[in-house]
């Protein structure tokens, strides 16, 4: 497997006297797709906000690029090249689609000819945000506000996407074009670390992944030993 661009090494993260994470190593590398997997409550968002400096972990390191970014600050993390589209979208729902997608871009702010390079690729990506640029994020439909949760994140540049589970309260053709999206970012040279409840989707996608339980990593392996496993299969894919 080539060099980790991200590697988490013991990661433990604690809230009060509860163990979110419990000693979570994983990686992802440069140009890959990953995909975790783990039902509600497993530790996937922790993860997540851990790796994008949200919260800090009480044991263990992350690294990127080869950098120790464990106690880096949040914007620090999205210079570095690391852009977290959270569950939930988190929009500015008053604001206009563009103004959003501006927001994602404020480290770049003194760079406006690349910020509007970047979003034109975000437009040409979700033609459905140009055309409803000036409408307020909270007039869109749900899965729209994905696509704009995504492209707020790219409008980061970033090397490194993390996406927190965006399929959720989706229709399933609405779930089957976002994921093509996904497979279109990873395609332009993003690698992409993808939390998923949905497998199926997930994996169709993901060349390798990792299942999280109790805040663990208890299965890990390519994307043909995570179909083949009967307990994701039972768990996660509903056969």
């Amino acid at each position: 497997m080539p060099e980790p661009m991200l590697e988490l090494k013991g990661v433990s993260v604690q809230f009060g006297t509860f163990l979110a994470l419990r000693q979570v190593s994983v990686s992802v590398a440069e140009g890959e797709i990953v995909v975790l997997l783990g039902a509600n409550g497993a530790g996937k968002s922790t993860l997540f906000r851990a790796v994008s400096g949200l919260e800090r972990p009480s044991e263990g390191t992350i690294h990127f690029d080869g950098q120790d970014i464990s106690r880096l600050a949040a914007h620090r993390i999205v210079r570095e090249g690391v852009a977290h589209a959270p569950e939930g979208k988190h929009l500015f729902t008053e604001a206009s689609v563009r103004k959003n997608l501006l927001l994602g871009a404020y480290v770049r702010r003194k760079d406006p000819a690349g910020v509007q390079e970047s979003m034109e690729e975000v437009f040409d990506l979700f033609p459905m945000l140009r055309a409803k640029a000036g409408d307020a994020a909270g007039t869109l439909s749900g899965g729209q506000q994905q696509m704009l949760s995504i492209g707020r994140a790219l409008m980061a540049r970033p090397r490194l996407l993390l996406l927190d589970e965006p399929s959720l309260g989706l229709a399933p053709l609405v779930v089957e074009e976002v994921f093509e999206s996904i497979l279109e970012i990873n395609r332009r040279g993003t690698a992409v670390f993808l939390a998923e409840q949905n497998a199926h989707a997930a994996l169709k996608v993901a060349k390798r992944g990792y299942v999280i339980e109790s805040g663990s990593v208890a299965i890990e392996g390519d994307r043909d030993t995570l179909v083949d496993n009967p307990e994701v299969r039972r768990a996660y894919i509903g056969v």
